[in-house]
């Protein structure tokens, strides 16, 4: 059962990590599709950590966490585990602490992120495929390596200009050279 749960796993975060991988190397791309699947698995063993509620992108070795947890323990935690994986380079835990909400509320977010995401889309100057978005009471975050601070900057902006946006929390890095 387990191995069939890191399977799944493993090829989620594969999946997921598709769009960001399409610009590197061979060799980038084995080794960071490793690293995030290596993380992944290694946030799932961890005790204490909601590993579904993080995000981990990967790009030339440096782990990029996003999403929401709901105390700074999880938060730190999860950072912990990301750096102790092996050929890890660095990690930028962008993790958002919020606390749980209802299931309203969590309805909500979702239809948030389906609007934030259709902007991003629409936004010509925008790769969309390279940002992963998250809600969590209104809150949006935007989270992945993009290509320039002129994107960064434009897809924080599309964000902010879409109905029900209370915050947006950038996540954002621009890619390392």
């Amino acid at each position: 059962m387990k191995q069939q749960v890191f399977a799944s796993l493993a090829a989620l975060a594969l999946v997921l990590a598709a769009p960001v991988m399409a610009q590197k190397s061979a060799g980038d791309l084995i080794d960071d599709g490793t690293i995030a699947t290596s993380v992944k698995a290694s946030l799932l063993a961890e005790k204490g950590v909601p590993s579904s509620d993080v995000n981990v992108e990967v790009y030339k070795g440096v782990v990029l966490l996003s999403g929401f947890v709901k105390t700074q323990a999880e938060k730190d935690a999860a950072g912990k585990v990301a750096k102790n994986v092996k050929d890890v380079a660095s990690v930028r835990n962008q993790i958002a602490v919020h606390p749980a909400t209802s299931m309203g509320t969590k309805l909500d977010d979702t239809l948030l992120v389906s609007k934030v995401k259709a902007a991003l889309v629409d936004a010509k100057d925008v790769k969309s495929g390279q940002i992963n978005v998250e809600a969590r009471g209104g809150i949006v975050q935007l989270g992945g390596f993009v290509t320039g601070e002129k994107m960064k900057e434009r897809a924080i902006s599309v964000a902010k200009g879409v109905s029900g946006v209370k915050q947006v929390v950038d996540a954002l890095f621009v890619k390392p050279e």
